[in-house]
């Protein structure tokens, strides 16, 4: 194949792709200067959802629940066995996407992506995951 053509196939593949991308967007080669909308944008990253803006909150005195303290534990544990560390979990709730991670409980986000992270990770099967669940609700009677 010429390189004339490989040129004209490596374009179609880029255009293929770009045009599938959640969000197009414009590369930056480290400018020396960028506006001001680029700045807020760069720093309003998804993968930071500390110091945003937030309604207050009321403090409420709360203890554990069961079922959050067995997700401690479990998360913990799959620590402990090497199959992730705290930042990696911290990445993947944040990889959850705003809606998951704002709408989810502190600890209902832990065992989300302790879940996936066993699934991605080849460690079990979604079929293995459904069976344990259905095994935990059998076994709580029905309760979630």
């Amino acid at each position: 194949m010429s390189t004339a053509s490989l040129n004209v196939r490596f374009e179609e593949v880029t255009r293929g792709i770009a045009g599938i991308t959640p969000v197009e967007r414009i590369p930056m080669d480290s400018p020396y200067e960028i506006s001001n909308e680029t700045y807020a944008a760069l720093r309003s990253v998804l993968h930071d959802v500390g110091g945003q803006p937030a309604l207050p909150e009321p403090y409420k005195e709360k203890g554990e629940e069961p079922w959050e303290m067995n997700t401690y534990v479990t998360c913990e544990c799959l620590a402990l066995g090497k199959t992730w560390n705290a930042e990696m979990r911290r990445r993947a709730e944040n990889d959850l996407g705003a809606t998951l991670y704002f709408g989810l409980p502190y600890y209902a986000r832990w065992i989300t992506v302790a879940a996936k992270t066993l699934i991605d990770k080849g460690l079990i099967t979604p079929d293995e995951l459904s069976s344990k669940i259905d095994e935990v609700r059998t076994r709580l009677g029905g309760k979630s």
